[in-house]
């Protein structure tokens, strides 16, 4: 499969790239950009290019269990390169059920090979349903129960992509009767990294591909197992509309002046200020845009067990920790101001005694 998307076995990427007409100018300005996803030196990016570049492709096994397959369709369609294109000429990408043209048997068996290889890399599309032990989903006549068991714990890293995969997402809601769960509380004890999101942004996960090749680790994570270059700041601290909540500036309801002048989306429902997530700098579409930009507020979809902690989705979060707007939207940006008024009238008063008492030393 890989040879049908990518590079043959034994070319590099480099060449493969040289010879549809990418630059190497070009290559290294994309290792920069994910070096710069990563927060690594600029100085890095040589040594990505390097290990991205290189044939020394791992192995994929990418599974699907309970989920909308967003993920896979967010992938195909992002560009600049595409990481389609880029993750399946660097990434031996042998088991696939959405983009194998194979099925059934001859599947199973190259899944089976793989596996009895070692040293692959699991990504794992969708939330694994433990009721009935596991009778919810079944693939080739075995459980995803079984599957993930057997694939993730054997694996060299495991990739949850989307939060059904990563925390069970919408599956594991109340009163989750399917028993939907994520593979990080199915198997605690495996090396994992979690990239949530409705769907995951594939900048993220070709940058932790990138980090795994290049160091040969997953990169740092929070307790969540998300990786902090992308998680490790709530979306409220880098939004846009930021300066219009510092100002108390807020969208009382759809369609209305503030609304239309791009305000404040808090009093809305926003879960920006409880949700961590790089999504107002990397952004989606080819970074032209996200939901908040667009006018709709965050609604959390990259924490844990988001639909039942942060719903109702229009309704504002009380109580959020850290975070002192949930007893006074409105007066907290108008404080903050208010605050800064004081702050000149303090220095205005303080600059006025100050001349006073050096023109009586003058004086005298």
């Amino acid at each position: 499969m890989a040879e049908q998307h990518g590079k043959p076995a034994g070319h590099t990427l480099e060449a493969y790239l040289a010879s549809h007409g990418v630059s190497r100018r070009s290559f290294l300005q994309y290792c920069t950009a994910v070096a710069a996803t990563l927060g690594l030196p600029l100085g890095m990016a040589e040594k990505v290019a390097a290990a991205v570049g290189g044939d020394n492709r791992p192995s994929v096994l990418w599974l699907h269990f309970q989920e909308c397959t967003g993920d896979t369709e967010a992938l195909l369609r992002a560009s600049r390169p595409t990481a389609a294109e880029v993750i399946l000429d660097y990434l031996s990408v042998d088991y696939h059920e959405t983009l194998m043209a194979a099925a059934g048997h001859q599947v199973e068996a190259v899944r089976n090979a793989t596996m009895a290889k070692g040293g692959y890399i699991a990504v794992v599309e969708g939330a694994i349903p433990t009721g009935r032990d596991g009778a919810y989903c079944c693939i080739g006549g075995h459980s995803a129960l079984d599957i993930a068991r057997e694939v993730c714990g054997n694996a060299a890293a495991t990739i949850c992509v989307g939060t059904c995969s990563a925390y069970g997402g919408i599956q594991a809601a109340y009163p989750n009767p399917t028993g939907a769960v994520g593979v990080g509380e199915l198997l605690p004890h495996i090396p994992l990294i979690n990239l949530p999101g409705c769907p995951l942004n594939t900048s993220n996960l070709t940058a932790t591909i990138v980090h795994y090749l290049t160091f040969g680790s997953l990169p740092r994570m929070d307790a969540h197992k998300r990786p902090l270059f992308a998680y490790g700041k709530r979306i409220h601290d880098n939004c846009e509309r930021r300066g219009h909540f510092d100002a108390g500036q807020y969208t009382e309801t759809w369609g209305d002046e503030g609304h239309r002048q791009g305000w404040c989306l808090y009093k809305m429902g926003c879960k920006g200020p409880a949700t961590f997530h790089n999504c107002p700098t990397v952004r989606y579409n080819d970074g032209l845009g996200w939901p908040v930009a667009q006018g709709h507020g965050c609604v959390g979809c990259s924490e844990p067990q988001f639909w039942d902690s942060m719903g109702p989705i229009y309704e504002r979060l009380p109580n959020v920790p850290g975070f002192g707007v949930e007893t006074s939207a409105t007066k907290v940006g108008l404080g903050l101001v208010a605050a800064a008024a004081a702050g000149v009238a303090v220095h205005g008063v303080a600059k006025t005694l100050q001349l006073r008492f050096s023109r009586e030393d003058e004086e005298s």
